[in-house]
Order: structure tokens, then C-alpha cells, then sequence
């Protein structure tokens, strides 16, 4: 399951494909029918990677994407989102084994749930998620050990900053003629 890229916008419903970026925002696009384009201000819009989010469990916190997994294998058991919150509590059950029942609301499952009703139609909810080679990371990790960080050389006309500095002086307005 490939979700890189899609994320959830704070104050609005649905999810967003994440088209590009510009001085003023995240470009976004919808998921729904309409493909609506919209850009979210950077300072006051809070995204959320579908990659990055988890569900509060006992011991550890289990990922989305472990989540929407268990969801696909239940085969067409899942229930709509706005069915009540006895349905969706023991769905959760079934496929978030290990959520805390405690810290994870019925308005937290209905919203995974009516993300799913809107992945599981996308191509790339079928496609495997890109892997990290993980030797090619370690070995970018043992060069940077090796590198010693260089020196920048200095300009030669910098100058050394003092350790106590001291206002300018005021400028002397008259010439060396005494004029």
C-alpha cells in the first residue's frame, strides 16, 4: 500500500494528493470526484501524512497502514462511516487487535474508516509502498563517518570579530587639509 503523498488537511474533510508546493502553500489536490485544487497556507494549515499516523495501542501504537491492511483482508466486511459507534468500536476490534479502547474515539474510527471507503478505489492503494535499501543507507551513513567536515577558508579581507565589540565611531566631517 503506497500512501506517500496523501494526506489529511486540518478543518476539512476527505483526503488531499499532495501536488506541490509554492511561496504561499501545500498545493493539493482532492481525491473525490471532483479533483478540486486547493493550496493550504503553510503558517496556518496543519497537514498529516497518511504514512505517518498512528493509532494509540496498549502496548505499542500501531501504524495506519497496518490498519487499512486489516481492513482490506476483512473483505468487504467493513461497515459505512456513519454507521453507530457500537459497529465501528467492534470492527476496531477485529482489525486494530491492541488499540486503546480508551484513547481512540468512535469520531477517530469513523474518520479511518471513511478514509478507507476512499483509498480502496485508487490504484495506488494496491501498489506496494516504495522500500528503503537499506544497504545503500548504511552506506551513505559510513561515508559521512569518514568525511571529516572541511574548513571553509576564510576571505582575505574578512576581519577577526574581536571579543568585545564596540560601537562604531562617529564619522569625521572635515578633511585632512583642516578645510
Amino acid at each position: 500500500m503506497n500512501l506517500r503523498g496523501i494526506v489529511a488537511v486540518s478543518g476539512r474533510p476527505g483526503l488531499f494528493k499532495l501536488v506541490g508546493q509554492n511561496k504561499a502553500g501545500y498545493v493539493l489536490e482532492s481525491l473525490d470526484a471532483q479533483k478540486v485544487k486547493i493550496v493550504a497556507n503553510m503558517t496556518t494549515t496543519k497537514l498529516a501524512s497518511l504514512e505517518d499516523i498512528t493509532v494509540y495501542g496498549e502496548d505499542d501504537d500501531l501504524k495506519l497502514t497496518d490498519v487499512l491492511a486489516n481492513m482490506v483482508a476483512s473483505k468487504g466486511n467493513v461497515p459505512d462511516a456513519k454507521a453507530e459507534s457500537g459497529v465501528l468500536k467492534t470492527f476496531f476490534k477485529e482489525v486494530a487487535p491492541g488499540h486503546d479502547e480508551e484513547k481512540v474515539y468512535a469520531s477517530d474510527m469513523k474518520k479511518i474508516v471513511s478514509w478507507y471507503h476512499i483509498l480502496k478505489d485508487l490504484p495506488l492503494f494496491t501498489e506496494e509502498a516504495p522500500a528503503v535499501d537499506d544497504e545503500h543507507d548504511t552506506l551513505k551513513a559510513d561515508d559521512k563517518l569518514d568525511k571529516k567536515p572541511k574548513a571553509t577558508p576564510k576571505a582575505s579581507n574578512a576581519k577577526v570579530p574581536s571579543k568585545t565589540t564596540q560601537p562604531a565611531k562617529k564619522a569625521n566631517m572635515t578633511s585632512k587639509k583642516g578645510v
